[in-house]
């Protein structure tokens, strides 16, 4: 097993990214069945999971290890940011990870393959140092100043993800903006390598076993449309159907339309009818639907 060089910086995201939020939502649940919890606070845990939810979704996930769009230098840098108050782990080590799921998807390699269990997939890899086993996976982004910038600080993210709370409401906020907030981006973020690898639905003929699930897509922006991603990989939008929301890619087209995000990548027509014709059970949908564009 592969150690990390770092095992401080590896112990710590074990800590922050996956025991605090634990004790800290039981703590929140017993607050809230004694009614000792504020608007303010159901607010403030809301506003920063949107926003370092979309740091992963968009800034970790499509624009940093997918390549699916070419953000303004100001955006790479405010999703980079969410992304590392995500606690999820340093942004070159995160899409390091990720690329090599893709290169080994639901086979030996994969770092959360499925076929280690559901525990294994969804976090039980992570205390495998999971985070640190990227071998030359995305070396090239080790060339990006601005990615290995946020790898060097990236514990004054994690630190300033829970200082915005508090100055935003108290203790308070940060038991909810912070920690109660770590603990639901974390787990529905780890639920598309578990719950998306095992039950669902599946639009397209892939050799892995994703799956699209409506719940994890819309409480993870549009990422629980996995087995669309692992067809179309750098496609900048995995919704592709009207009905499969996608939020992360409205932002994406909102960033776009204004000029912040160039080169966003779609998937061709041609191609997206080639693999879901190769779908016997979407074949009655090519025909009288589009893809969302």
């Amino acid at each position: 097993m592969q150690k990390p060089k770092n095992m401080f910086l590896h112990k710590l995201i074990i800590v922050l990214g996956v025991v605090a939020p634990l004790v800290g939502t039981v703590y929140a649940i017993t607050l809230l069945w004694n009614r000792l919890v504020s608007w303010n606070d159901i607010v403030i845990m809301l506003g920063m999971y949107f926003l370092t939810g979309l740091g992963i979704t968009i800034g970790y996930h499509r624009m940093l290890t997918h390549r699916s769009f070419e953000p303004h230098p100001v955006v790479k840098f405010i999703f980079l940011a969410l992304g590392s108050m995500a606690v999820q782990g340093p942004a070159y080590s995160w899409a390091a990870v990720h690329i090599k799921h893709h290169a080994h998807t639901d086979e030996d390699g994969d770092p959360h393959s499925p076929l280690e269990g559901f525990f294994h997939a969804h976090v039980g890899w992570l205390f495998l140092n999971g985070l640190y086993v990227t071998g030359d996976y995305g070396k090239w982004l080790k060339k990006d100043r601005m990615v290995m910038f946020f790898n060097r600080t990236f514990l004054f993210w994690v630190v300033l993800g829970y200082v915005i709370p508090y100055l935003l409401g108290g203790w308070t906020a940060v038991l909810w903006g912070g920690l109660v907030r770590t603990f639901l981006n974390n787990h529905i973020t780890w639920s598309v390598n578990s719950v998306c690898h095992v039950f669902g639905s599946r639009m397209f003929t892939t050799k892995d076993m994703s799956r699209n699930h409506w719940l994890v897509g819309l409480l993870a922006f549009g990422e629980g449309w996995h087995n669309n991603h692992h067809a179309f990989p750098r496609a900048a939008f995995h919704g592709m159907r009207w009905w499969q929301l996608d939020a992360s890619a409205l932002v994406i087209r909102l960033l776009e339309r204004i000029g912040l995000a160039q080169k966003v990548w779609r998937v061709p027509q041609e191609k997206f009818q080639a693999r879901l014709a190769s779908n016997p059970s979407s074949i009655s949908l090519a025909a009288v639907e589009e893809p969302v564009a």
